[in-house]
């Protein structure tokens, strides 16, 4: 280092999760974040969580420096990134990058994972989305088993493990009724823990794993990244 001069810090992109009190979804968002930080050796990816898990979102923003992205790691708009992550970041004066879906490449790593679980060509399937009170997250899930749909060529019902309807189980039970076949459950999270062992009681045949570290979803959170930097992307 020249004399007199101190070292560049790295952009850093702050990824956030809603949070979890089960291991296996912390270490799910620590392998995405390495699997980010493998494709952009450059920045300093960091995570924080919303609840349920440290560091907070507050601590992290503190400790982050002025140069910093928020990459929520949800699917969907709702309540946690409305009024918790924006609200946050906009007191430590943080841009903050869309959701990750609705998107293609989601729709490319939801087909990925029902590979990997078996599921043959054709198979109808339900999207199974944790869920939400927002109306706009309803409608981001619609949006994303759309693009599921025109992925697979087959047909993709929008369902939810919590809040909204139909329900995961309520959907299988139809499209197996209207198709007199088996039917797949894409997992529309990014880590496994409670709505994931919900899904495997769904009655359908196949049940993929969630996102996790999807090579195509860690690509996204960079180019949501890019998306919301100021100056642009570096």
């Amino acid at each position: 280092m020249t004399p007199g001069r101190a070292t560049a810090r790295a952009p850093v992109l702050l990824a956030v999760a809603h949070g979890s009190r089960d291991d296996a979804a912390q270490k799910a968002v620590g392998a995405l974040a390495e699997r980010v930080r493998q494709l952009a050796p450059a920045l300093d990816v960091r995570v924080a969580f919303v609840q349920h898990a440290e560091p907070s979102l507050a601590d992290a923003l503190g400790a982050a420096g002025p140069d910093v992205v928020v990459v929520p790691l949800l699917l969907s708009t709702g309540y946690h990134l409305t009024a918790g992550i924006r609200g946050a970041a906009r007191t430590a004066g943080a841009p903050v990058a869309a959701p990750l879906g609705p998107d293609p490449r989601l729709a490319e790593a939801l087909a990925d994972r029902l590979a990997e679980a078996g599921r043959p060509a054709g198979t109808p399937t339900v999207l199974a989305a944790a869920g939400s009170a927002d109306p706009g997250a309803s409608g981001d899930v619609t949006r994303q088993a759309a693009l599921l749909a025109d992925r697979l060529g087959a047909p993709v019902t929008a369902a939810f493990a919590a809040a909204g309807q139909p329900s995961v189980t309520q959907a299988v039970a139809a499209l197996n009724a209207g198709t007199g076949g088996p039917v797949s459950v894409a997992t529309y999270l990014l880590s496994p823990g409670h709505f994931h062992d919900q899904l495997r009681d769904a009655a359908a045949t196949w049940v993929s794993a969630p996102l996790g570290d999807h090579p195509s979803v860690a690509r996204l959170i960079l180019d949501r990244f890019t998306a919301a930097r100021q100056p642009t992307a570096i």
